[in-house]
């Protein structure tokens, strides 16, 4: 009953949403839409609505593939106590998001503007940047319950160290490794800011067309439509992270 309750207090926001993209007029006082039809999601696919989402999907992935192994490696190397001068490299590592966004946003934009970076890959570094602190603090509390017995008894009967990372280590920490990619995948699917300065109208993705949709009057619906569109690839992965800790529930 409780799993039923929490559903609905996370679903009701999304209600309007709902009714909103299929609401071609919806006047007030009018609790529902006074005429419903297809014009929002007609105006969304028009706006580029497709290609924004897919540009988004392959930037979230590409984002998710290198912060995700870069966080769990810097994680591992400081809770061994592998990394000397601790302290400050784990101010430097969070230090992207302890920044203001906008000015260091600006700042970096002119120093990728200078070396010449596509402004695509520009996007990539700098998202990957601020999903690091992210991914490194999940694989960090992992790794400071993980019990290295694990992998020393595999190497002492017999298995390689590439062996003992892909049979044993690795298997392990999955879970973990799941949810520090989906903080990672949130870091890229969700950005706007990085995306407009840094991509320079050459990377579109779907938060730009969402915010260009609702600066303007009487795009209601088709903001609810790319809003919608926004929502689901996030709901989808945290099913399959939230089925995948019920399945390992002994794993980190």
């Amino acid at each position: 009953m409780s799993t039923v309750f929490v559903s609905l207090w996370f679903a009701l926001p999304f209600l309007p949403l709902v009714l909103w993209s299929f609401a071609d007029q919806w006047m007030h006082p009018h609790a529902l839409p006074t005429a419903t039809g297809n014009e929002g999601l007609t105006a969304a696919l028009a706006n580029g609505g497709v290609a924004a989402f897919g540009d988004s999907l392959v930037l979230s992935l590409v984002v998710a593939a290198i912060a995700t192994p870069l966080g769990a490696m810097a994680a591992r190397a400081l809770a061994r106590g592998q990394v000397r001068f601790e302290k400050a490299i784990t101010v430097l590592l969070f230090s992207p998001v302890m920044l203001p966004p906008f000015a260091a946003v600006l700042g970096v934009n002119i120093v990728l503007l200078r070396a010449w970076v596509p402004p695509a890959v520009g996007v990539v570094l700098v998202l990957v940047a601020i999903a690091i602190p992210y991914t490194t603090f999940s694989m960090r509390a992992a790794y400071a319950t993980y019990d290295n017995g694990f992998d020393e008894a595999a190497r002492t009967l017999g298995a390689s160290s590439r062996l003992t990372l892909w049979r044993i280590h690795l298997p392990l920490i999955a879970p973990a490794l799941a949810r520090s990619a989906f903080l990672a995948f949130l870091v890229g699917w969700s950005d706007y800011l990085v995306t407009l300065v840094v991509g320079g109208g050459e990377l579109v993705t779907l938060p730009l067309i969402i915010a260009s949709s609702a600066s303007g009057i009487g795009n209601e619906s088709s903001v609810a439509v790319l809003s919608l569109s926004a929502v689901i690839p996030p709901l989808i992965l945290l099913g399959v992270l939230s089925r995948t800790r019920n399945l390992n529930p002994g794993r980190q």
